[in-house]
């Protein structure tokens, strides 16, 4: 045993979900070490779809430039069309801007789409590579992959873990005030505490419910074989290999996935296997390089039984497991992330009490149950809708399916992939940090958002002088948004804050914006979630609105 290493936080995991909570650990000034058993940040593409709220939590630690300038080039088309084979007929084309027009489009939008970003078609593994590099240069925070957590034990006072490098078998030992495992489907972590998944699993569906084949590969020639505009998402559609496919680089690059069909044996498939099954997909022998090809299961919809004991906590896909029609399982990783990250750090910097950890799995948990049952609909959507025996006819049988096929891919491409109310609309009703108003929050729909700042949901977004964002101007950390024409000055207002447990910006904004707001003042939280709003004359209730808020008292009247 070499000497141990000690830190705030122990991460294990250096997915989306871990390498986000150390980015949020470390701009705290909280010390984290987190291992990883790989030897590096992801090298198969994996997620590929960042939803808009995400970006503006990337814009919120200051690398969603970087984050849009990954992956696909900046004038490549976003679209998700729908084909009998990629080289033969296109049935449906749902059509979404590059990344370089999502910049400009997004400061005229708004009603659902009032949004400080939109969302992004990035391949996870350029994404992983951005997060590490940022997490790499902040202090206190050390990234060791090619590391397995052996073991560990907590009380009260901590954890201390057992942890092993894999290029030569030391072991060692690391002491933190918490662990957090982000450590995937088959957590240990999540083993360790004898958690359980609960929720569905084994769905079989013509599409994405069972077995499937995953193929990285590089083919140079797809663009000049497929007669039809490019697309972000090639999807297959038909009786005999179905599929879907997603540009990772807009060049060369494709990450490419099928179902299996009975009798073949994913322990059997080779290389030649991956790349004829990515031919038939696209009707030709289009010549292609197998990079990676792997199995995995796709029909679950499982969130853990609890995301929380004592000082551990789950994230990401340890937390909750996904069929990944959405693209909402690495979003709602991200986001756990957020919510976690801030509340350790008000509990380590002494600011909250141990308590306030409460809250995470309070939240946390509703969400997850939510989202998977989303991603259950999209997949049930997709997935038990069969191509008739037909459509690839030349016929008019076949022209009629295919017709009907795409009227019908259409309407599942618009209800699956624009989704701001699922994107933006999650809320966290009933928490014991959030500070009730008594109103009523907008119906949740899949499809539609309205902005509300009833307490618990998103904080409203507008676009303010310039194109700057409204959430630009929030602090870090603690917001208290201040609407010109309210009748209580910031000297008062931080008066009636009292002492200072927690870092508060205080921000006056256009009176034009109040009715945004439906009050003269909103307390806003650090992950952008509206804590509390009232009136002037409810101003010296903000000592005790920011106590329930940091998670100092149980509830405020």
């Amino acid at each position: 045993m070499t000497t141990p290493l000690t830190a705030s936080v122990l991460i294990v995991g250096g997915g989306p979900c871990g390498l986000m909570l150390a980015n949020e650990l470390g701009r705290r000034g909280v010390s984290a070490v987190l291992i990883d058993e790989k030897p590096g940040t992801a090298f198969n593409p994996q997620a590929n779809a960042t939803q808009a709220r995400t970006m503006e939590h990337y814009r919120r630690l200051g690398f969603a430039d970087e984050i849009r300038r990954a992956g696909l080039p900046a004038d490549y088309p976003t679209d998700v069309a729908y084909f009998t084979r990629y080289t033969a007929h296109e049935l449906a084309r749902f059509q979404l801007p590059s990344a370089a027009r999502a910049t400009e489009l997004v400061k005229g939008l708004s009603g659902s789409w009032s949004a400080a970003e939109l969302p992004h078609r990035v391949s996870q593994k350029f994404v992983e590579a951005i997060l590490r590099r940022h997490a790499t240069e902040l202090p206190g925070i050390q990234l060791h992959y090619g590391h397995r957590l052996i073991g560990h034990v907590a009380d009260e006072d901590g954890i201390a873990a057992e942890v092993e490098r894999l290029s030569d078998g030391v072991r060692f030992r690391i002491c933190a005030a918490f662990l957090v495992g982000a450590d995937g489907p088959r957590s240990l972590v999540r083993q360790s505490l004898g958690i359980s998944y609960g929720g569905s699993t084994g769905v079989q569906r013509d599409f994405m419910g069972g077995r499937m084949l995953a193929v990285y590969l590089r083919s140079t020639d797809f663009y000049a074989g497929v007669p039809h505009a490019k697309a972000w998402m090639y999807v297959c559609f038909n009786r005999d290999r179905r599929a879907f496919m997603a540009s990772v680089n807009g060049r060369d690059e494709f990450a490419f996935h099928t179902q299996l069909r009975p009798g073949e044996d994913e322990s059997a498939i080779t290389v030649d296997d991956a790349k004829a099954a990515f031919q038939r997909a696209c009707g030709a022998a289009i010549p292609c390089e197998v990079l990676s090809h792997l199995t995995w299961t796709a029909g679950h919809a499982l969130v853990a039984e609890s995301m929380h004991r004592g000082r551990v906590f789950l994230g990401g896909d340890a937390a909750h497991l996904f069929t990944p029609t959405g693209g909402l399982g690495y979003n709602t990783a991200i986001e756990d992330a957020v919510n976690l990250g801030w509340k350790l750090a008000s509990v380590i910097k002494g600011i909250s009490p141990l308590s306030l950890l409460d809250s995470y799995e309070a939240e946390r948990r509703p969400l997850a149950l939510r989202n998977t049952d989303y991603a259950r609909r999209f997949a049930d959507s997709l997935g038990l809708f069969a191509a008739a025996p037909e459509i690839e006819e030349a016929t008019e049988g076949g022209a009629e399916a295919r017709r009907i096929a795409g009227a019908y891919l259409d309407q599942h491409a618009r209800a699956e992939f624009n989704i701001p109310g699922i994107t933006f609309g999650g809320r966290y009703d009933g928490s014991p940090i959030i500070v009730s108003d008594g109103t009523a929050p907008p119906p949740d729909a899949a499809n539609v958002y309205v902005p509300s700042a009833c307490p618990g949901g998103r904080a409203p977004h507008a676009w303010l002088e310039q194109g700057v964002s409204l959430y630009d101007r929030f602090g870090f950390e603690w917001t208290l948004l201040r609407f010109e024409g309210c009748d209580v000055d910031e000297d008062q207002l931080n008066e009636a804050a009292g002492s200072p447990r927690a870092d508060l910006r205080i921000v006056t904004l256009p009176r034009a914006l109040r009715d945004l707001y439906e009050a003269d003042l909103a307390l806003i939280r650090p992950d952008q979630i509206v804590a509390w709003r009232g009136s002037a004359a409810q101003a010296g209730r903000l000592g005790r609105v920011l106590a329930q808020a940091l998670g100092h008292e149980a509830q405020t009247h």
